[in-house]
C-alpha cells in the first residue's frame, strides 16, 4: 500500500512539472487558446529535447501591441525593426485564427529542418519553427487582433530570443 502511494505521489508532480495553468493571457487570446498554443510549443520542445516554455502575461501585452498595430495598418506583415525579443507572425484569412493553428503552421517548417548551424541560406525556410524549439528560449506570450480586411494576425514573442547565426537551435 506505501509504495502506490509513492508512485501515485511521484506521477502527480510529474503532471504539475510539465503542465502550467494559465489564469491571464495578458492579451485577447482567451485561455483555452493559450493554453493550447502553449502546450503544443511544449510538445514539439520536448519531441527535440528542449526545456518546456512557460506562458508570460508580460510578453503576451507585448504580442498584442503588435499584433494591433499590424492589424490597424490592413494586417500589414513586418517584424518589429528593434526589440529585445525573438518573433513569430501568422495571418489567417477569413475566420478567426487560434495561437495553436499559428503554431502548427510555424512548426510545420520542420520538413525543411536540418539542425544545422542557422546561416544566411538556411534560416529562412525554417526560421518560425527554430524560435519555437530554441534551446535557451523560456518564455512565451501571444497576442491576436483583427484586421480591417477581416483577417486575423498572430504575434508571438519569445525570451531569450532564439535564430543566431553560427548556432544550432538545440
Amino acid at each position: 500500500m506505501k509504495s502506490k502511494f509513492l508512485i501515485l505521489t511521484f506521477f502527480a508532480a510529474t503532471v504539475s512539472l510539465n503542465a502550467q495553468e494559465i489564469e491571464t493571457t495578458g492579451s485577447r487570446l482567451d485561455v483555452e487558446d493559450a493554453t493550447q498554443a502553449l502546450e503544443f510549443h511544449n510538445k514539439v520542445r520536448k519531441d527535440v529535447g528542449t526545456l518546456p516554455l512557460t506562458w508570460s502575461a508580460e510578453l503576451s501585452k507585448y504580442a498584442q501591441e503588435w499584433a494591433d498595430q499590424l492589424a490597424s495598418r490592413n494586417c500589414a506583415f513586418e517584424h518589429r525593426s528593434s526589440g529585445n525579443f525573438g518573433e513569430n507572425i501568422y495571418m489567417a484569412s477569413g475566420s478567426l485564427a487560434t495561437a495553436k493553428e499559428a503554431s502548427k503552421a510555424w512548426y510545420s517548417e520542420i520538413k525543411s529542418f536540418k539542425n544545422v548551424p542557422l546561416n544566411s541560406n538556411n534560416w529562412y525556410e525554417t526560421g518560425h519553427y527554430t524560435q519555437m524549439v530554441w534551446k535557451n528560449t523560456k518564455k512565451v506570450g501571444m497576442g491576436v487582433s483583427k484586421c480591417t480586411n477581416g483577417n486575423y494576425i498572430i504575434v508571438a514573442n519569445y525570451d531569450p530570443p532564439g535564430n543566431f547565426m553560427g548556432e544550432t537551435a538545440y
